[in-house]
């Protein structure tokens, strides 16, 4: 088949990669305009954008498709299917059009489940115990094609999100490889999305970083690990923001400390919650290093410490 690649993050290379090892044609890569990044703020290349170029694939930056030349040039390509991964832009009714089969989407969740901006992260914060990919046909509702196959991962409670990036990216390589077989033998199966079953996972916001320490443990630990690698849980310790990137919640409910209330801090780091311990793994202060407890512990006395 003759495909267009549409991505931009490295969530969308190892697709990328699979169809570039896969006998299939990529005609072109669109990926998002470059952006300004680093210290020195210079114009840097999307990862899929790297690839493409490593790989001699025509790449194509179009703000949107507003333009009718960047449509007719898409058109030009005469393409069987485009594969769109996190491409970031709103495609039109015409470019789905524009493929003889149509436009594919390669989706971190298990649909209807998480439908949206941050399925990966809303997944762990909501205690989820599995998720995973979905391969749909993109219509121009959001994330509302019909399923053409699901690949499956269970989500552990050390799970962050950065872990599950990482394993769905590749599994979502896997279950486009699966459905591209499936086209070319005339045997793929499209199941229509249950609306009744539809939930949204809304993009992240800095100002969801701060813990509420009237949670439960729980809740706060699913936080935790959902915010991890961005933009990172936080709480105010001595009139700075702690940011903290990896911790647990301990089923022991004892005491009467306040929410917030440091319960332990030898070896250990536990906070009162509304409802249990938190027992904190690994924190940052602003301009340092990550650091395991034990060592932040070696250099700050947090008896009688209440974070907030």
């Amino acid at each position: 088949m003759k495909i267009i690649f549409a991505g931009t993050p490295d969530f969308a290379v190892p697709s990328l990669q699979m169809l570039l090892t896969s006998g299939h044609e990529v005609c072109a890569v669109y990926t998002q305009p470059d952006r300004p990044a680093g210290r020195g703020r210079h114009l840097q290349p999307s990862p899929v954008k790297q690839v493409a170029v490593t790989a001699d694939i025509p790449v194509l930056q179009p703000l949107n498709f507003k333009a009718d030349a960047d449509l007719q040039q898409l058109r030009r390509f005469n393409a069987d299917l485009m594969v769109v991964v996190a491409y970031g832009i709103i495609l039109p009714q015409t470019v789905l059009d524009a493929p003889k089969w149509g436009c594919l989407n390669v989706h971190g969740s298990l649909l209807p489940r998480w439908r949206g901006a941050a399925p990966i992260q809303r997944a762990v914060m909501a205690g989820d115990g599995e998720t995973g990919v979905t391969i749909i046909k993109l219509v121009l509702k959001l994330d509302a094609g019909d399923m053409l196959h699901k690949e499956v991962c269970t989500i552990s409670e050390a799970d962050t999100s950065s872990d599950l990036h990482d394993r769905l990216a590749a599994l979502g390589a896997v279950g486009l490889g699966k459905v591209l077989a499936q086209l070319e033998q005339g045997t793929v199966h499209a199941e229509p999305q249950d609306e009744a079953l539809v939930t949204y996972a809304e993009k992240l916001d800095k100002s969801e970083a701060l813990i509420d320490w009237t949670q439960a443990a729980t809740a706060i630990a699913c936080k935790v690990r959902g915010l991890n690698a961005w933009p990172v849980a936080q709480t105010l310790y001595r009139g700075e923001m702690l940011r903290i990137w990896r911790a647990e919640a301990l089923e022991d409910n004892t005491g009467t400390a306040l929410p917030g209330a440091v319960v332990c801090a030898h070896k250990q780091l536990d906070i009162m919650t509304g409802n249990g311990k938190l027992r904190l793994l690994e924190v940052q202060l602003p301009g340092g290093k990550r650091m395991a407890v034990e060592a932040f512990l070696n250099a700050h006395d947090l008896n009688g410490v209440i974070l907030g």
